[in-house]
């Protein structure tokens, strides 16, 4: 029988876990052991993610943009890079005049 008191986790604590399990070449099992999460919820992440990345939806977010998607968001941050640089300057030069 389980527990009356299951602890439920983020969405994004389950990424960083996958994603420690996948980039540290370690099992599941220690892996698991070390976050002091059950191997099992770890293995059953780490199989649903590999399963919606096989199926070409992806996890959720950057990594499921094709590369016309990453192009153009590439392109919108750098203009909004390129226009709060200049937003800056000119509060730079507004603080200098009124220092002085």
């Amino acid at each position: 029988m389980g527990s009356k008191y299951t602890k439920r986790y983020s969405e994004e604590y389950k990424r960083d876990a996958i994603e420690l399990v996948r980039s540290s070449g370690r099992t599941v099992t220690e892996v698991a052991r070390e976050l002091g999460i059950s191997s099992e919820s770890l293995r059953s992440w780490v199989k649903k993610a590999s399963a919606a990345q096989d199926s070409g939806s992806g996890p959720a977010g950057r990594a499921g943009q094709s590369g016309a998607d990453r192009d153009e968001e590439l392109k919108r941050l750098r203009k909004l890079t390129a226009e709060q640089a200049k937003t800056i300057e000119i509060l730079k030069k507004a603080t200098a005049f009124f220092v002085k």
